[in-house]
């Protein structure tokens, strides 16, 4: 589990260069028993703060205490309007969870007068994309403050696959009249803005390029034992750079990748 001294301490040292920090990254940031001090830490040195969610433990204290800690951003994933659609990708999740733990954050927000800007991520796939005209009504009823229809990344697009969406719009992947084959509607140039906008850091502090890098492939350095500046001009980091920008196809993570394909419908 994060050291929540240790990225308190990552905050100080990086502020300087901090415009925003999102605060998740491979898991459900509310299981931290510490959350809000870090994001309180954030508030401190006038840094936004984001944080993702399934929104099982948006418990009243939970709420109130993210509030008082000064969250910019609350981003609930609500991936179905049904528990059979919810739970078809969010397995063994409740979506009953979801809807009241949207509500008691709404509440609380108006309890206190001020709080996170709201926003439900529908993750638009198979089973639920009927539900989208659904999905914006709900919203406006509910009244959370912003909804986004996001695409969904698939590791092996083929026929049949049960989370491929009908509607071309809503999917990253078009499929080959003459191969049959699933790619990624994405030219893959060897460009990327994320190389020089920020970077990924995990738990124990090592330090990835990007969230595609999910299992930490690509270390290149580690906080604690480095500072970020000496990681953020090493020779490790440029050599990645370089990489990228002469055959980013030859990266793995990079292979299905979102950058400059159709990620929000």
């Amino acid at each position: 589990m994060l050291n929540i001294d240790n990225a308190c301490n990552w905050v100080d040292n990086l502020a300087p260069w901090l415009t925003y920090i999102n605060l998740y990254f491979q898991g459900e940031p509310l299981l931290h028993p510490k959350l809000d001090v870090l994001i309180s830490k954030c508030t401190e040195n006038g840094i936004y703060s984001s944080t993702s969610t399934n929104a099982h433990y948006l418990t009243k204290s939970r709420c109130d205490s993210l509030i008082e800690s000064g969250l910019s951003r609350l981003i609930v994933s609500i991936d179905g309007l049904t528990q059979e659609t919810y739970a078809s990708y969010r397995i063994g999740g409740k979506l009953s969870k979801v809807m009241e733990g949207t509500k008691t954050m709404l509440e609380a927000k108006r309890q206190h007068g001020s709080g996170p800007h709201i926003v439900w991520q529908f993750l638009v796939v198979g089973p639920n994309e009927h539900e989208l005209p659904d999905l914006l009504r709900e919203a406006k009823e509910c009244g959370v403050d912003e909804v986004e229809i996001k695409t969904a990344q698939l590791d092996n697009p083929e026929d049949g696959h049960p989370l491929l969406t009908k509607s071309e719009r809503h999917r990253r992947y078009d499929r080959d009249p003459i191969s049959g084959q699933w790619t990624l509607r994405n030219d893959l140039e060897d460009a990327c803005w994320r190389m020089w906008q920020g970077a990924v850091i995990t738990w124990d502090g090592r330090v990835v390029p990007c969230c595609f890098d999910k299992d930490a492939h690509n270390v290149m350095g580690k906080l604690g034992q480095q500072n970020m500046a000496d990681i953020w001009q090493s020779t490790e980091y440029e050599q990645f750079r370089r990489n990228l920008f002469e055959d980013r196809a030859g990266i793995p993570m990079c292979t299905n990748c979102s950058e400059g394909s159709h990620v929000y419908a």
